[in-house]
């Protein structure tokens, strides 16, 4: 009798450890299952997220490393075109400024020799006539003929001004300011009568000797 009831207990002992091992193995293995499926949805999630334009996840950080050289390259250019405009500006600039002090200096200098010519002409009006001769293209046959106009006129001094007529100057200018196309400094500067007196001459008369030769015959030229 007890060893009838034995045999069916130990039968369902059995079946019930069998179940309860396929059990296990059942929940171990679903276990696996979803660990590995977690798994590979974080390896996707994160591999989604490392595409940056369609690049692998394995080159983003060559991708970003090759961004910032670019960058650096181009901040390095910019630096380097506007080191080179400043320097070019710099350079105009001075260019500029040595042309500048180069032509007041020129300007001063020429101021000096016609000071210094205007000196000499106040000294001896008759070789700076003499000299600007050939300017209205005569020859030195002519100065004797000027010489007499002008000793005639006001003999060859340049502040010489006549009180009844108002003619003034070497070549007695009348009125004076009409010299004044020749220069502003018409009442001064024994040049820039002598150069309207000349020019003056050359249009009316052709020639000194002509101008002499009609102050003869009127007495005025």
């Amino acid at each position: 009798m007890v060893r009838t009831l034995v045999r069916p207990v130990l039968l369902t002992l059995t079946v019930l450890t069998v179940v309860a091992l396929l059990v296990a193995g059942v929940a171990m293995t679903t276990s696996a299952l979803a660990g590995s499926t977690a798994a590979n949805y974080v390896g996707e999630m994160v591999e989604s997220r490392a595409l940056v334009a369609g690049q692998p996840a394995v080159s983003v950080e060559k991708s970003l490393a090759a961004q910032a050289e670019m960058a650096r390259e181009a901040a390095e250019e910019a630096a380097r075109k506007a080191a080179e405009e400043k320097a070019r500006r710099e350079a105009a600039a001075a260019k500029e400024a040595a042309e500048a002090a180069a032509r007041d200096a020129e300007r001063k200098a020429a101021a000096e020799r016609a000071a210094r010519a205007a000196e000499r002409a106040a000294a001896d009006p008759r070789s700076a006539a003499r000299e600007m001769l050939g300017e209205f293209g005569w020859s030195d046959d002519q100065f004797g003929c000027l010489d007499s106009l002008w000793t005639r006129e006001s003999n060859w001094d340049h502040r010489a001004e006549n009180p009844s007529s108002g003619a003034f100057g070497i070549p007695q200018s009348l009125p004076g300011d009409k010299m004044a196309s020749a220069g502003t400094d018409w009442r001064t500067n024994p040049l820039t009568q002598i150069a309207w007196g000349l020019g003056y001459i050359r249009d009316v008369y052709g020639s000194p000797c002509g101008a002499w030769g009609h102050s003869q015959s009127t007495g005025w030229y």
